[in-house]
């Protein structure tokens, strides 16, 4: 294919005239340099579309490691949940894997580097996607910088940037410190505050477990904790996708992977289940000016609400697409349910099934393979 750049006629706003718009045009765009974006990308030039004319990928972050860059510095090699590898490269040829004190905001960026360099993926950023329009049977991609045109999206963005932050009753009365799981640095900031951690997943067991060791904490979670007697293994992520898949078949909003793992009691976990650590209330009513109050009007005075209760998927940019049913979630097909069923041109890969590590991988190939098929580009 040969690039070039196409114009559309844009009104202006402010008056009748008419100016033109320069789009640069390629077959694919992929949305995100992530894990599943740059298995995608990697594929998309494997089956032969060109880098750079065929296809690009937009980031908008500053350097290579996608959400991993910003992941707290506790979290090391030695308790990471897992990091699989992409294709054509290990994590091993990277970095250091023995190195068990290696943080992960460290290594992955490392590794995600190395990857782009290797196989020369066209990474443009930092570029953010604002919005993307359906024209002519083509989709303009709007950023705040160069301006897009495809025929197909690969979208990549995974779920960081938007945090899922309930605001229960009283949320703007409490004086304290309120922050969310991307937030958090390290255990030091809290010494001498009473932290009240929310949430009934990996990451909320994790930080509170760091965090008891240097304060005093709370633990709160709308359900009891699912602590299973196993090893977390490959096999298991596997059975978990197999059963988020059936719901984002059917058009309903996507659990997370994790939700239906449970919690595998690891001898981290087994230390703190005997030290009372994992001591769990129930979810508060409301927060007030000081602290949380529960259903039975019980209290408690708090210094800091820690809220480590999931992300959302970021596809704020797509809302112009329509793709969200009455159901709240979008009906999904193909090989790994990455293709989006109402429009087989969007592929939405960290959706669903492939959010987690283990289907990263998997999801960008199936997404590159089938949008190659169905835009008829081999």
């Amino acid at each position: 294919m040969e690039n070039q750049a196409i114009t559309f006629d844009s009104a202006s706003p402010q008056s009748s005239a008419v100016r033109p718009e320069l789009f640069y045009k390629v077959d694919i765009v992929v949305i995100g340099a992530g894990q599943a974006g740059l298995s995608a990308a990697y594929h998309l030039k494997r089956e032969g579309i060109e880098p750079g004319k065929g296809f690009v990928i937009l980031d908008d972050e500053f350097g290579p490691g996608g959400a991993w860059q910003h992941r707290w510095d506790s979290l090391t090699l030695s308790n990471v949940n897992g990091i699989n590898d992409l294709p054509g490269l290990g994590f091993a040829d990277a970095v250091n894997t023995q190195d068990k004190e290696l943080q992960a905001n460290v290594a992955i960026p490392k590794y995600y580097e190395l990857y782009e360099k290797t196989f020369e993926l066209p990474v443009i950023r930092p570029v953010q996607v604002t919005d993307v329009i359906d024209r002519n049977g083509r989709f303009l991609i709007r950023t705040n910088g160069v301006q897009f045109n495809a025929r197909g999206i690969i979208n990549a963005t995974g779920t960081w940037k938007t945090p899922n932050c309930p605001k229960y009753p009283g949320w703007e009365k409490f004086r304290g410190r309120q922050l969310h799981t991307g937030e958090y640095k390290n255990a030091e900031e809290f010494i001498g505050k009473h932290v009240i951690i929310v949430g009934g997943g990996i990451s909320a067991v994790q930080l509170l477990g760091e965090i008891s060791k240097v304060t005093e904490t709370t633990w709160v979670t709308r359900r009891p904790p699912d602590f299973r007697h196993y090893e977390f293994t490959p096999e298991h992520g596997r059975e978990a996708v197999a059963m988020v898949e059936d719901r984002v078949r059917e058009g309903l909003p996507p659990k997370s992977v994790v939700s239906v793992t449970g919690l595998p009691i690891t001898p981290a976990i087994e230390d703190m289940l005997e030290h009372g650590i994992l001591d769990r209330k129930p979810m508060f009513k409301e927060i007030t000016e000081t602290g949380v109050r529960w259903e039975d009007g019980t209290t408690m005075e708090v210094d800091v609400i820690f809220w480590n209760t999931g992300f959302r998927h970021s596809l704020d940019h797509l809302a112009g697409l329509k793709l969200l049913n009455e159901k709240g979630g979008i009906a999904m097909s193909g090989q790994l349910l990455t293709q989006v069923a109402a429009d087989p041109r969007i592929h939405l890969t960290g959706y669903g099934p492939s959010s987690s590590t283990i289907g990263a991988n998997r999801a960008g190939r199936a997404a590159a393979k089938e949008l190659i098929a169905y835009l008829n580009l081999r």
